[in-house]
């Protein structure tokens, strides 16, 4: 009989990791999650996903690139899809701001000191000191229905590594530097960053991993019809 308990741990036990340790993840091991992830639905099969996984020094390339990127205030950055709505509404700038407003509470940022802001997103781009960092693109003329198939596999890769006793933190930070992470990945024009997303063991003895998000309760978002 099929544990449903150990997929439901593996779930519930998922956030974003933010502080990781420098412990080493087998290549087999990413194949692995990876080969799972892969069995995620998609319209017709089309599986719209394309991975490119950094480590060594292909990763401090790249997290080099990125940030000289994010510190260059001249730097165009190329908004290939609006993420979030502008301006943002209720009650998801509520939601929002509770979670950064902890996070930054956490590490000690007081409102409006844009400089300790500043560098604590570019922690985004060294993927949280994770050992491993992968680079998620899709090919630049498929539609949402695709960009939704693209979320059952990223979650499926989250899951699978918290199965097998890993973290993760997608980070959709990485999409607005694709030209800067095309260059460096030598990644064709037809394909466009849909996010970033750091794996490896969390460092439990980091304030930032501290964090757990709330979670409306079923009853606010479904409604049962008999």
């Amino acid at each position: 009989m099929p544990n449903s308990k150990l997929v439901d741990d593996a779930m519930l036990s998922r956030r974003s990791i933010r502080a990781f340790l420098p412990t080493a993840v087998p290549r087999d091991e990413i194949t692995d999650i990876l080969r799972a992830a892969a069995r995620a639905p998609s319209g017709t099969n089309m599986q719209p996903w394309k991975v490119y996984v950094v480590t060594g020094d292909s990763k401090d390339r790249l997290s080099s690139a990125v940030l000289a990127a994010h510190n260059d205030p001249v730097f165009e950055r190329d908004y290939v899809y609006n993420y979030y709505p502008s301006p943002m509404h209720e009650p998801y700038v509520s939601r929002r701001r509770t979670v950064g407003w902890g996070l930054y509470s956490l590490l000690g940022i007081e409102k409006g000191d844009k400089e300790k802001m500043h560098i604590q997103h570019g922690r985004n781009y060294t993927f949280f000191d994770a050992p491993i960092g992968m680079i998620f693109t899709i090919d630049a003329k498929l539609e949402i229905g695709s960009w939704l198939d693209y979320g059952m596999f990223l979650q499926n890769i989250m899951t699978a590594a918290r199965g097998r006793g890993l973290d993760t933190c997608p980070q959709a930070a990485f999409a607005p530097f694709h030209k800067a992470i095309r260059a460096e990945l030598n990644i064709c024009d037809d394909e466009v960053v849909v996010c970033g997303m750091a794996l490896g063991h969390a460092d439990m003895d980091a304030v930032e991993n501290t964090l757990i998000s709330e979670r409306e309760e079923v009853e606010a978002f479904t409604t049962f019809m008999d």
